[in-house]
């Protein structure tokens, strides 16, 4: 069986792929694109990466979105005050004992995004 050494990219259609792409790097610090060799990557540290298909049903994210990221983050309240400082809005504040905290905010095209704290980080 083939087994895949972890996720090598995430893509999805936007309205405005540049104007989001800068988003990203702007407040969640996820580096553009490579567009030659002498651009850098992002690169992720290495951790828990959870794969989950939702059940079509589910309520935990919007039900217009087909999916929603979830990053890890070191400390989540250190980056919600930060994102909160540039106007962006968190909420579905939770904590689950032994997986950790969790808040939500949403990218400029409405997407869902999940900020984790991991237990023990």
């Amino acid at each position: 069986m083939v087994q895949v050494l972890g996720i090598g990219g995430v893509f999805f259609r936007a309205k405005d792929p540049v104007a989001l792409a800068q988003w990203y790097q702007t407040h969640l610090g996820i580096n553009l694109v490579p567009t030659s060799a002498q651009t850098p990557p992002w690169v992720t540290e290495a951790g828990v990466t959870i794969f989950s298909p939702f059940d079509r049903d589910t309520d935990y994210f919007p039900p217009d979105r087909a999916f929603m990221l979830n990053f890890r983050v070191a400390d989540l309240e250190a980056a919600l005050a930060e994102l909160e400082g540039a106007g962006i809005a968190a909420s579905h504040h939770a904590q689950m004992d032994g997986v950790g905290h969790f808040a939500r905010i949403h990218d400029p095209e409405g997407n869902p995004v999940e900020l984790w704290q991991p237990a023990g980080a």
